[in-house]
């Protein structure tokens, strides 16, 4: 079970370090080509959701590696679906239906909630 959860845990992690340090360092007109909705939003609320998805892809795998606050796994894996819920929301709100890497990247996040109560 913890093979499974560091497999999809870290593939989770580099998406999410990469999507949220791109979140954070560039600005909206180099986002835009690969996120259409950062028009409709403001940059603050973008660069905000970098950084929660950079500090969630370091509570995917920090706690658990070091046993240090284990748990932190777990709200990070909750944490993730309760963000893609709401991303599927904007893009759908924007008239944007290719929600697929959403769905998917909810499946993964919901995979690692019960591996990730091992650690507690």
């Amino acid at each position: 079970m913890k093979v499974a959860y560091w497999i999809v845990a870290g593939v989770l992690a580099l998406f999410y370090l990469y999507g949220g340090g791109v979140k954070l360092v560039r600005s909206r007109e180099q986002l835009r080509p690969m996120m259409a909705w950062v028009d409709s939003s403001p940059m603050p609320a973008v660069r905000a959701i970098g950084v929660i998805e950079v500090l969630g892809a370091i509570g995917l795998i920090l706690p658990p590696l070091t046993g240090i606050a284990p748990w932190l796994a777990l709200a990070a894996a909750i944490g993730f679906v309760v963000l893609q819920v709401g991303a599927s929301r904007v893009h759908l709100s924007c008239g944007d239906r290719r929600i697929a890497l959403n769905i998917t990247l909810v499946l993964a996040a919901a995979l690692t909630i019960w591996p990730a109560t091992t650690w507690l």
